[in-house]
């Protein structure tokens, strides 16, 4: 643009200012110097002020223009000589212009925000009673389902996640074979378009395993096997990963499938039923397990839960899945108090009902309150006279020839044990629980070695 345009262009847009010296400027001197009624400063100083913002617009206004013009052909992109002018920009063009030196009088650019995260990471933790199902929604518009309650809970868990708008899995986590984990699986699997199914490969003799693992056949899925070190994939902004198992083992519970997940800057751990041996080796294999929201193990047992596990964890929030009024006592008075005494917000799925977290990256609210927790140590239990001597044991039932489906046979369990029984056995001297043989199967529970029930 040559000398001449840039001061037209300026002359054009200063017109207001040309039009006040040449016309306003002297009519207000002339006015004001007449009326001196209106004002009371004398005309002397009048006629300073007028001639010195007289002065100050003359200046002004003969002054040229301090930086050219940016160029209008095309904004936003440099001129470049000769027939480089007529390409179209490039991304190597916008390369070599962003490395040119900026002019010293801008401002300098705004540093980025930092945003951790964007969206909102939805965690259900659904009420099915003495088991487990967690179905998670990412940001993405993956979802994940963890475990899916007893066989007689697969209905709840297709309603449930169907409200939810979903007609996808894209990730279906069967943490361990037992009957309270896997029961509705198989449904969900025949119901839902699932992307990944991930089990360990720690296998079970039950009815309820195989019939998961028929669904996935017929579907035509492949098993992921659930083992540490292996990640999920649920979009861009949540890293899922599995942290256990660490190893294999003979209890199913300490098999299970344990996963850390973080959304921006807030984390949560799912830890199936695994218990202290499992945990102690998740500790030695160093992962990172830190998470401010904590699915309690093994519905609050005292098998699960460490005291070393818990201060690697530090979580600001535990969630137990239990059923009202158990056979179990789950959750354990033990872990109410350790999970209070290291500063925990405690929700329970058999007081709270189904348990919602939603993160939006920075932190985590919850759809209902916490209970409230004791943070002291429990008190002993007071003396009490020696028992008498028990009367000797008499030998075990033999039991009845059957097969292994008959649902007529009557075992009997403890509260925390694995092992079913027979009636009569000394392993019952604690505690004593009628139930189904066939029952005891879907649990996972195995045959007493001393008194050899059926099996």
């Amino acid at each position: 643009m040559s000398e001449e345009t840039k001061h037209t262009k300026f002359f054009q847009k200063q017109w207001f200012m040309w039009l006040t010296l040449i016309f306003f400027a002297p009519v207000g001197i002339f006015l004001m110097w007449k009326y001196k009624k209106f004002t009371k400063i004398p005309r002397t100083a009048l006629t300073v002020i007028f001639a010195f913002i007289f002065m100050i617009q003359v200046a002004v206004a003969g002054a040229e223009p301090s930086q050219p013009e940016p160029p209008t052909d095309t904004p936003g992109i440099a001129q470049t000589q000769g027939n480089d002018a007529e390409q179209e920009p490039t991304a190597g063009n916008e390369e070599i212009n962003s490395s040119e030196p900026s002019d010293i009088n801008s401002p300098p650019a705004a540093a980025p925000v930092s945003n951790p995260a964007s969206g909102q990471l939805k965690v259900h933790f659904l009420d099915v009673g003495q088991a487990d199902s967690i179905l998670i929604q990412a940001p993405s518009g993956k979802t994940m389902l963890i475990d899916a309650g007893n066989n007689g809970d697969d209905n709840l868990v297709i309603s449930y996640i169907r409200n939810q708008g979903i007609s996808k899995l894209d990730i279906v986590v069967g943490t361990h074979p037992h009957e309270d984990h896997i029961g509705g699986l198989d449904a969900v699997i025949n119901t839902f378009d699932i992307g990944q199914v991930v089990m360990p490969t720690k296998t079970h003799t039950t009815q309820t395993y195989k019939d998961v693992l028929t669904a996935i056949k017929n579907k035509g899925l492949k098993i992921t096997a659930a083992k540490a070190g292996v990640d999920l994939d649920l979009g861009q902004g949540v890293t899922a990963k599995l942290v256990g198992p660490p190893a294999t083992y003979d209890d199913l519970n300490n098999n299970s499938a344990v996963i850390h997940l973080s959304f921006g800057n807030t984390s949560f751990l799912f830890t199936g039923d695994a218990e202290k041996d499992a945990e102690a080796d998740i500790l030695a294999a160093g992962y990172n397990i830190r998470a401010e929201v904590l699915k309690v193990g093994h519905h609050g047992s005292s098998t699960s839960t460490s005291q070393s596990f818990l201060n690697k964890v530090k979580p600001a929030y535990a969630v137990i899945t239990a059923g009202k009024g158990n056979d179990y006592g789950h959750p354990h008075d033990e872990i109410l108090t350790r999970l209070a005494n290291i500063g925990a917000k405690i929700f329970r799925t058999d007081i709270n009902g189904t348990i919602i977290a939603s993160s939006n990256g920075s932190k985590v609210t919850f759809n209902t309150q916490p209970i409230t927790a004791k943070t002291t140590a429990p008190s002993p239990a007071p003396k009490t006279s020696p028992a008498p001597t028990p009367p000797p044991q008499t030998k075990p039932e033999t039991p009845p020839p059957t097969s292994a489906g008959d649902e007529n046979i009557i075992v009997y369990k403890t509260k925390t044990g694995e092992k079913y029984h027979v009636n009569g056995c000394g392993s019952l001297s604690r505690s004593k629980i009628e139930i189904s043989f066939k029952k005891a199967k879907e649990q996972g529970l195995g045959p007493c070695s001393k008194c050899k029930p059926p099996q």
